[in-house]
């Protein structure tokens, strides 16, 4: 079992930056990746960015040059932070981010895990 806590969101003026963290715990080992997706109103959820275990990252276009994903390597038996470090907000970046950790391959599953959000807002 894994659990997921998300951190970091907030309110920033347009052109400013935010990071956001989410701490996976639990058995890390069952976790091949973890990543981002978010729902902005309006608007299904959609993919962020991904880290897999083996090291690879990959960020959706729109986010492409503004939003950076990092952190662990997955290499902690209990415990595993990942970032999503974003810069330049536009006010279309408003809504709820969410982390998610897969046990096999992105996109998550029924049986994989999701935090509860994190609530971004972009606003003058």
């Amino acid at each position: 079992q894994v659990e997921l806590a998300e951190s970091g969101g907030g309110t920033v003026q347009p052109g400013g930056s935010l990071t956001l963290s989410c701490t996976a715990s639990g058995n890390i080992f069952s976790i091949n990746g973890m990543g981002w997706y978010r729902q902005v109103p309006g608007k299904s959820r959609e993919f962020v960015a991904v880290k897999t275990a083996g090291g690879s990252t990959f960020v959706e276009n729109f986010a492409k040059g503004r939003f950076t994903i990092s952190g662990d390597n997955f290499s902690d038996a209990t415990k595993n932070t990942l970032h999503l470090g974003m810069t330049d907000l536009k006010p279309e970046d408003t809504g709820v981010y969410y982390c998610a950790a897969v046990h096999q391959t992105w996109p998550p599953e029924e049986n994989d895990y999701w935090g509860q959000g994190t609530q971004v807002t972009v606003s003058s």
